[in-house]
Protein backbone atom coordinates (compact mmCIF):
# COMPACT_ATOMS: atom_id res chain seq x y z
CA UNK A 1 0.00 0.00 0.00
CA UNK A 2 0.81 3.78 -1.25
CA UNK A 3 0.46 5.92 1.42
CA UNK A 4 0.54 9.75 1.59
CA UNK A 5 0.00 11.33 5.22
CA UNK A 6 -0.30 15.37 6.00
CA UNK A 7 1.75 16.08 3.44
CA UNK A 8 2.47 19.89 3.75
CA UNK A 9 4.43 22.25 1.03
CA UNK A 10 4.88 25.52 0.51
CA UNK A 11 6.41 28.00 -1.92
CA UNK A 12 7.03 31.24 -0.69
CA UNK A 13 3.48 32.49 0.81
CA UNK A 14 1.89 29.99 -1.56
CA UNK A 15 0.46 26.92 0.32
CA UNK A 16 0.81 24.13 -2.53
CA UNK A 17 0.04 21.26 -0.23
CA UNK A 18 -2.23 21.30 2.74
CA UNK A 19 -2.15 17.95 5.20
CA UNK A 20 -2.44 15.98 1.97
CA UNK A 21 -3.75 12.49 3.03
CA UNK A 22 -4.54 9.73 1.09
CA UNK A 23 -3.73 5.96 -0.03
CA UNK A 24 -3.62 4.02 -2.76
CA UNK A 25 -3.97 -0.11 -2.17
CA UNK A 26 -2.21 -2.76 -3.69
CA UNK A 27 -4.14 -3.96 -7.69
CA UNK A 28 -5.74 -0.70 -7.03
CA UNK A 29 -5.98 2.26 -10.06
CA UNK A 30 -6.47 5.80 -8.23
CA UNK A 31 -7.49 8.44 -10.18
CA UNK A 32 -5.99 11.68 -8.93
CA UNK A 33 -7.62 15.08 -10.30
CA UNK A 34 -7.80 18.75 -9.89
CA UNK A 35 -7.07 21.77 -11.13
CA UNK A 36 -3.90 23.35 -12.81
CA UNK A 37 -2.00 24.34 -9.69
CA UNK A 38 -4.08 22.10 -7.49
CA UNK A 39 -0.99 20.52 -6.38
CA UNK A 40 -1.54 16.90 -8.07
CA UNK A 41 2.44 17.03 -9.47
CA UNK A 42 4.11 18.75 -6.21
CA UNK A 43 2.71 15.37 -4.15
CA UNK A 44 3.97 13.40 -6.98
CA UNK A 45 7.13 14.98 -6.92
CA UNK A 46 7.45 14.24 -3.15
CA UNK A 47 6.24 10.85 -3.63
CA UNK A 48 9.43 9.86 -5.88
CA UNK A 49 11.83 12.47 -3.41
CA UNK A 50 12.41 15.21 -6.61
CA UNK A 51 11.34 17.38 -4.19
CA UNK A 52 11.14 17.47 -0.11
CA UNK A 53 8.19 18.26 1.69
CA UNK A 54 8.03 20.83 4.83
CA UNK A 55 6.48 17.76 6.97
CA UNK A 56 4.19 14.95 6.44
CA UNK A 57 5.37 11.30 4.84
CA UNK A 58 5.23 9.14 2.18
CA UNK A 59 5.24 5.12 3.09
CA UNK A 60 4.81 2.10 1.25
CA UNK A 61 4.30 -1.21 2.53
CA UNK A 62 4.33 0.32 6.08
CA UNK A 63 8.08 1.86 5.29
CA UNK A 64 9.44 4.94 4.28
CA UNK A 65 10.45 5.51 0.33
CA UNK A 66 14.14 5.48 -0.12
CA UNK A 67 16.42 5.28 -2.59
CA UNK A 68 16.41 1.84 -2.90
CA UNK A 69 12.44 1.57 -2.46
CA UNK A 70 11.96 4.24 -5.36
CA UNK A 71 14.13 2.35 -7.87
CA UNK A 72 11.48 -0.16 -7.90
CA UNK A 73 8.73 2.60 -9.19
CA UNK A 74 7.42 3.23 -12.60
CA UNK A 75 7.58 7.20 -12.64
CA UNK A 76 6.51 9.51 -15.48
CA UNK A 77 6.72 13.01 -14.57
CA UNK A 78 4.65 16.11 -16.38
CA UNK A 79 8.02 16.95 -17.87
CA UNK A 80 8.97 14.20 -20.07
CA UNK A 81 12.63 13.76 -19.07
CA UNK A 82 13.55 11.56 -22.33
CA UNK A 83 17.27 12.09 -24.35
CA UNK A 84 16.21 13.93 -27.37
CA UNK A 85 19.29 12.93 -29.04
CA UNK A 86 19.45 8.91 -28.08
CA UNK A 87 18.12 6.43 -29.77
CA UNK A 88 14.44 5.06 -28.26
CA UNK A 89 15.64 1.34 -28.09
CA UNK A 90 19.50 1.83 -26.65
CA UNK A 91 17.52 4.44 -23.76
CA UNK A 92 14.69 2.39 -22.65
CA UNK A 93 18.12 -0.16 -22.27
CA UNK A 94 19.80 2.43 -20.57
CA UNK A 95 16.93 3.97 -18.31
CA UNK A 96 16.21 -0.38 -17.45
CA UNK A 97 19.53 -0.72 -15.96
CA UNK A 98 20.02 2.12 -13.72
CA UNK A 99 16.92 0.60 -12.12
CA UNK A 100 19.59 -2.77 -11.60
CA UNK A 101 18.47 -5.16 -14.63
CA UNK A 102 21.14 -6.84 -16.49
CA UNK A 103 21.52 -6.39 -19.90
CA UNK A 104 19.80 -9.51 -20.95
CA UNK A 105 16.35 -8.18 -19.23
CA UNK A 106 16.75 -4.42 -20.36
CA UNK A 107 16.96 -5.47 -23.21
CA UNK A 108 14.26 -8.08 -23.42
CA UNK A 109 12.15 -5.77 -21.72
CA UNK A 110 13.07 -2.76 -24.14
CA UNK A 111 11.49 -5.47 -27.00
CA UNK A 112 8.60 -6.36 -25.16
CA UNK A 113 7.39 -3.10 -23.94
CA UNK A 114 8.16 -1.16 -27.49
CA UNK A 115 6.12 -3.85 -29.00
CA UNK A 116 3.17 -3.56 -26.77
CA UNK A 117 3.08 -0.10 -27.03
CA UNK A 118 3.57 0.09 -30.96
CA UNK A 119 6.89 2.16 -31.38
CA UNK A 120 9.24 -1.13 -31.66
CA UNK A 121 9.50 0.21 -35.64
CA UNK A 122 11.06 3.34 -33.92
CA UNK A 123 13.63 1.63 -31.65
CA UNK A 124 16.68 3.07 -34.05
CA UNK A 125 15.38 6.70 -34.22
CA UNK A 126 16.38 9.23 -31.92
CA UNK A 127 13.34 10.62 -29.82
CA UNK A 128 13.19 13.76 -31.25
CA UNK A 129 12.40 12.37 -34.32
CA UNK A 130 8.93 11.47 -33.36
CA UNK A 131 5.69 12.86 -32.82
CA UNK A 132 4.84 14.25 -29.16
CA UNK A 133 2.20 10.49 -29.38
CA UNK A 134 4.97 8.36 -29.93
CA UNK A 135 7.58 10.17 -27.69
CA UNK A 136 4.48 9.59 -24.82
CA UNK A 137 4.80 5.98 -25.75
CA UNK A 138 8.61 6.17 -25.25
CA UNK A 139 8.02 7.84 -22.12
CA UNK A 140 5.45 5.31 -20.40
CA UNK A 141 8.07 2.23 -21.89
CA UNK A 142 10.68 4.35 -19.91
CA UNK A 143 8.17 3.88 -16.38
CA UNK A 144 7.60 0.06 -17.48
CA UNK A 145 11.06 -0.81 -18.92
CA UNK A 146 11.94 -2.38 -15.33
CA UNK A 147 9.19 -4.06 -14.23
CA UNK A 148 7.89 -2.27 -11.78
CA UNK A 149 6.09 -2.84 -8.38
CA UNK A 150 4.32 0.51 -8.15
CA UNK A 151 3.53 3.28 -10.83
CA UNK A 152 3.09 6.99 -10.66
CA UNK A 153 2.29 8.81 -13.79
CA UNK A 154 1.48 12.79 -14.24
CA UNK A 155 -0.83 12.90 -17.24
CA UNK A 156 -0.15 9.62 -19.16
CA UNK A 157 -3.09 10.04 -21.17
CA UNK A 158 -1.69 13.79 -22.42
CA UNK A 159 -1.22 14.38 -26.05
CA UNK A 160 -1.98 10.57 -27.26
CA UNK A 161 -4.71 9.39 -29.44
CA UNK A 162 -7.79 7.31 -29.08
CA UNK A 163 -6.07 4.35 -30.24
CA UNK A 164 -2.88 4.74 -27.89
CA UNK A 165 -5.48 5.61 -25.49
CA UNK A 166 -6.98 2.27 -25.26
CA UNK A 167 -3.52 0.74 -25.45
CA UNK A 168 -2.67 2.68 -22.19
CA UNK A 169 -5.54 2.01 -20.79
CA UNK A 170 -4.92 -1.95 -21.02
CA UNK A 171 -1.64 -1.11 -19.74
CA UNK A 172 -2.35 -0.06 -16.48
CA UNK A 173 -5.35 -2.61 -16.31
CA UNK A 174 -2.82 -5.11 -16.68
CA UNK A 175 0.03 -3.79 -14.05
CA UNK A 176 -2.99 -3.14 -11.34
CA UNK A 177 -4.19 -6.99 -11.80
CA UNK A 178 -0.78 -8.09 -10.58
CA UNK A 179 -1.04 -6.79 -7.67
CA UNK A 180 0.79 -3.03 -8.20
CA UNK A 181 -0.60 0.12 -6.88
CA UNK A 182 -1.03 2.43 -9.60
CA UNK A 183 -1.93 6.48 -9.02
CA UNK A 184 -2.22 8.57 -12.23
CA UNK A 185 -3.44 12.29 -12.91
CA UNK A 186 -5.32 13.57 -15.94
CA UNK A 187 -7.75 16.13 -16.66
CA UNK A 188 -9.90 13.47 -18.94
CA UNK A 189 -12.52 12.80 -16.21
CA UNK A 190 -14.74 10.05 -18.53
CA UNK A 191 -11.13 8.15 -18.47
CA UNK A 192 -11.06 8.44 -15.07
CA UNK A 193 -14.15 7.35 -14.12
CA UNK A 194 -13.72 4.28 -16.52
CA UNK A 195 -10.53 2.88 -15.44
CA UNK A 196 -10.22 4.26 -11.74
CA UNK A 197 -11.43 2.06 -8.75
CA UNK A 198 -10.94 5.07 -6.76
CA UNK A 199 -10.70 9.04 -7.26
CA UNK A 200 -9.14 11.44 -5.06
CA UNK A 201 -10.36 15.16 -5.85
CA UNK A 202 -6.95 17.88 -4.80
CA UNK A 203 -8.09 21.22 -5.06
CA UNK A 204 -5.23 24.25 -3.64
CA UNK A 205 -3.65 21.49 -1.80
CA UNK A 206 -6.06 19.46 -0.04
CA UNK A 207 -8.15 16.30 -0.84
CA UNK A 208 -11.93 17.55 -0.85
CA UNK A 209 -13.07 14.46 -2.25
CA UNK A 210 -12.02 10.43 -1.85
CA UNK A 211 -13.63 6.73 -2.71
CA UNK A 212 -14.96 4.89 -5.91
CA UNK A 213 -16.90 6.69 -8.35
CA UNK A 214 -20.25 4.90 -7.02
CA UNK A 215 -19.47 6.46 -4.15
CA UNK A 216 -18.57 9.96 -5.36
CA UNK A 217 -22.25 9.81 -7.34
CA UNK A 218 -24.18 9.08 -4.37
CA UNK A 219 -23.02 12.04 -2.68
CA UNK A 220 -24.27 14.21 -5.39
CA UNK A 221 -27.80 15.57 -5.55
CA UNK A 222 -30.07 13.68 -8.09
CA UNK A 223 -31.18 14.80 -10.60
CA UNK A 224 -34.42 13.83 -13.40
CA UNK A 225 -32.72 13.24 -16.72
CA UNK A 226 -35.72 14.13 -19.76
CA UNK A 227 -35.55 14.37 -23.65
CA UNK A 228 -38.76 15.52 -24.46
CA UNK A 229 -40.07 16.08 -27.85
CA UNK A 230 -41.45 19.72 -27.46
CA UNK A 231 -40.10 23.10 -27.98
CA UNK A 232 -38.38 25.19 -25.57
CA UNK A 233 -40.77 27.52 -25.07
CA UNK A 234 -43.44 25.02 -25.05
CA UNK A 235 -41.45 23.00 -21.87
CA UNK A 236 -40.86 25.88 -20.08
CA UNK A 237 -44.24 27.13 -20.23
CA UNK A 238 -45.48 23.24 -18.76
CA UNK A 239 -42.51 23.62 -15.79
CA UNK A 240 -43.05 26.97 -14.55
CA UNK A 241 -45.99 26.08 -12.29
CA UNK A 242 -44.30 23.76 -10.76
CA UNK A 243 -41.44 25.95 -10.07
CA UNK A 244 -39.01 23.97 -11.90
CA UNK A 245 -35.76 25.32 -14.01
CA UNK A 246 -34.22 23.18 -16.56
CA UNK A 247 -30.45 23.30 -17.15
CA UNK A 248 -28.40 22.46 -19.82
CA UNK A 249 -28.36 18.09 -20.26
CA UNK A 250 -24.54 17.71 -19.42
CA UNK A 251 -24.45 14.58 -21.07
CA UNK A 252 -26.16 15.46 -24.14
CA UNK A 253 -24.50 14.70 -27.22
CA UNK A 254 -23.02 11.31 -25.95
CA UNK A 255 -23.47 7.78 -25.78
CA UNK A 256 -25.29 7.82 -22.65
CA UNK A 257 -27.51 10.88 -24.04
CA UNK A 258 -27.91 11.15 -27.55
CA UNK A 259 -29.20 13.78 -29.54
CA UNK A 260 -32.45 12.86 -31.10
CA UNK A 261 -33.83 15.14 -34.11
CA UNK A 262 -37.01 17.32 -32.47
CA UNK A 263 -35.74 16.47 -29.33
CA UNK A 264 -34.86 19.13 -26.13
CA UNK A 265 -32.43 17.91 -23.30
CA UNK A 266 -32.33 18.71 -20.00
CA UNK A 267 -32.04 18.30 -16.34
CA UNK A 268 -33.81 19.36 -13.34
CA UNK A 269 -33.77 18.83 -9.29
CA UNK A 270 -36.54 17.14 -8.29
CA UNK A 271 -39.11 19.43 -5.42
CA UNK A 272 -40.11 17.98 -2.43
CA UNK A 273 -43.47 19.38 -2.85
CA UNK A 274 -44.03 18.14 -6.49
CA UNK A 275 -45.05 14.88 -7.54
CA UNK A 276 -42.43 14.11 -10.87
CA UNK A 277 -45.74 12.20 -12.42
CA UNK A 278 -47.46 15.22 -12.71
CA UNK A 279 -44.42 16.74 -14.25
CA UNK A 280 -44.11 13.80 -17.05
CA UNK A 281 -47.82 14.06 -17.39
CA UNK A 282 -47.31 17.50 -18.00
CA UNK A 283 -44.65 17.36 -20.51
CA UNK A 284 -46.36 14.57 -22.07
CA UNK A 285 -49.62 16.55 -23.17
CA UNK A 286 -46.83 18.95 -25.08
CA UNK A 287 -45.51 16.19 -26.95
CA UNK A 288 -43.58 12.84 -26.79
CA UNK A 289 -41.51 12.11 -24.02
CA UNK A 290 -38.41 9.85 -24.84
CA UNK A 291 -36.96 9.84 -21.04
CA UNK A 292 -37.34 10.65 -17.96
CA UNK A 293 -35.12 9.38 -15.41
CA UNK A 294 -33.18 9.85 -12.29
CA UNK A 295 -29.42 10.40 -12.69
CA UNK A 296 -26.76 10.17 -10.35
CA UNK A 297 -23.95 13.47 -11.44
CA UNK A 298 -20.67 12.43 -13.26
CA UNK A 299 -17.44 12.61 -12.26
CA UNK A 300 -17.18 15.95 -14.56
CA UNK A 301 -20.41 17.81 -12.30
CA UNK A 302 -18.92 16.58 -8.78
CA UNK A 303 -15.39 18.06 -9.68
CA UNK A 304 -17.40 21.01 -10.49
CA UNK A 305 -19.00 21.35 -7.53
CA UNK A 306 -16.39 20.69 -5.39
CA UNK A 307 -13.21 22.11 -6.70
CA UNK A 308 -11.88 25.85 -5.37
CA UNK A 309 -9.53 27.39 -7.77
CA UNK A 310 -7.18 30.44 -6.36
CA UNK A 311 -9.35 32.41 -8.96
CA UNK A 312 -12.42 31.83 -7.18
CA UNK A 313 -14.07 34.54 -5.80
CA UNK A 314 -17.07 32.63 -3.82
CA UNK A 315 -18.50 36.03 -2.39
CA UNK A 316 -18.93 37.43 -6.03
CA UNK A 317 -20.19 33.75 -7.92
CA UNK A 318 -22.77 34.97 -10.51
CA UNK A 319 -26.07 33.14 -10.15
CA UNK A 320 -26.26 30.09 -12.51
CA UNK A 321 -27.72 30.34 -15.61
CA UNK A 322 -31.05 28.41 -16.33
CA UNK A 323 -31.46 26.48 -19.36
CA UNK A 324 -33.56 29.34 -21.03
CA UNK A 325 -31.41 32.24 -19.57
CA UNK A 326 -29.48 31.66 -23.18
CA UNK A 327 -30.14 32.22 -26.78
CA UNK A 328 -32.76 30.07 -27.56
CA UNK A 329 -32.28 27.88 -30.38
CA UNK A 330 -34.91 25.87 -30.84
Amino acid sequence: MLEIDQLNKTFGSLKALDNLSFHVNPGEIFGFVGSNGAGKTTAMRIMMGVMAADSGTVAWNGADLDFAARRRIGYMPSERGLYPRMQVGPQLEYLARLHGLNKAQAHSNTEEWTERLGIAWRRDDNVQKLSLGNQQRVQLAAALVHDPELLILDEPFSGLDPTAVEVMSKVLQEKAATGAPVIFSSHQLDLVERLSDRVGIISMGTMVAEGTVDELRATGTEQLAVAAGASRDAIQGVLAPFGIVPADDPLAGTSEAPDREGTNRFVFAPRADVDDQDVLRALMEIGPVHEFAPRRPHLSELFNNVVVTPEDQPEEKPAKRGWFSRKKGA
